[in-house]
């Protein structure tokens, strides 16, 4: 893919000098090291950040200070919550110029859901774990003492490693390593989010065959307050499709989407027939007539003749 130039903003951003921060005075997380102590520029920890990085910095400071927690910077502008600032930006940027080349078919919604879920706190806080930032990051006392590191101070973590490597390195460094480290989480969400969103497909197909947005509408619910379900059915102008059922309407809707699709999908659904009219069969039973003929007895009379004697 060819590198995407920067824009007039981070291109005037990339040619200011890098920002050096006032000297902080951090401790080493978890290792006992005085408060007011400078951190070690030998410590192993920021060489690993750095191999971790692909980067080795030309300024130290800018590293130092993306690894600086609030909770042991003398005030808040010498720790890395100003970075932390300028790497969600950074993220974002690279992400959505990533989502918008490689995913044309996908509808501007589509990507808003994608770039969202890549770039959350959830996201950024497992790779800050699973690349060992976390681990490098200097922290106060009363942090350094607990087993896991809270999910909000990796997330910033890796938002200002991400801005410090951008003023160290530059744009196409940067934008090297978030593709690298975010590609597969890219790839995966962008699949099941395309794959499970009906609602955003029938929208899709609706609009360039129909020049339609499909409605919902709600036919029925049942069930108590605390456990209501709902049935819904997607409709295209005059169209009425397969209603569906869910336990919430936003889940019936896509339900609804998806007997949608498969109705316009299906090559039986493009020739509406009515429903064969059934003939009612009358049988005729046909009268038996059973005819008892009359059978006459006749009784021949007896005549007895009696002699008369003489």
């Amino acid at each position: 893919m060819a590198t995407t130039p920067e824009s007039p903003a981070l291109a005037a951003l990339a040619s200011q000098p890098a920002y050096v921060p006032a000297q902080s005075s951090p401790v080493k997380a978890p290792a006992a090291v005085a408060e007011g102590s400078p951190p070690d520029e030998s410590d192993g920890r920021f060489r690993r950040c750095e191999a971790t990085l692909g980067h080795t910095f030309g300024d130290q400071q800018l590293l130092t200070q993306s690894l600086t927690h609030a909770s042991i910077a003398r005030t808040r502008l010498e720790s890395n919550e100003r970075l932390e600032f300028l790497g969600d930006a950074i993220m974002g940027t690279v992400v959505c110029e990533y989502l918008f080349a490689t995913y044309p078919e996908y509808a501007e919604g589509e990507l808003t859901r994608i770039k969202s879920s890549v770039v959350s706190r959830n996201t950024c806080a497992r790779l800050s774990q699973e690349l060992g930032i976390g681990e490098c990051l200097l922290l106060g006392k009363g942090l350094a003492v607990h087993e896991r590191i809270p999910e909000s101070i990796l997330a910033a973590a890796f938002e200002s490693v991400v801005a410090a490597l951008y003023l160290d390195g530059g744009w196409d460094v940067t934008r090297k390593f978030l593709l690298k480290t975010l590609g597969s989480e890219i790839e995966n969400i962008a699949q099941s989010t395309h794959g499970q969103n009906y609602k955003s497909q029938l929208q899709q197909l609706s609009q360039k065959d129909f020049s339609e947005t499909p409605v919902y509408r709600l036919l029925d619910e049942k069930g108590p307050d605390h456990s209501k379900c709902f049935q819904v059915a997607a409709a295209i102008g005059e169209k009425l499709y397969p209603s569906a059922w869910g336990p919430n309407k936003k889940e019936a809707e896509q339900h609804a989407a998806r007997n949608a699709l498969k109705t316009l999908n299906s090559p039986e659904s493009e020739i509406e027939e009515p429903a064969p009219a059934v003939e009612p069969t009358a049988t005729v039973v046909e009268p038996t007539a059973t005819v008892v003929e009359p059978t006459a007895t006749v009784v021949e009379p007896t005549a007895t003749v009696v002699e008369d004697p003489q």
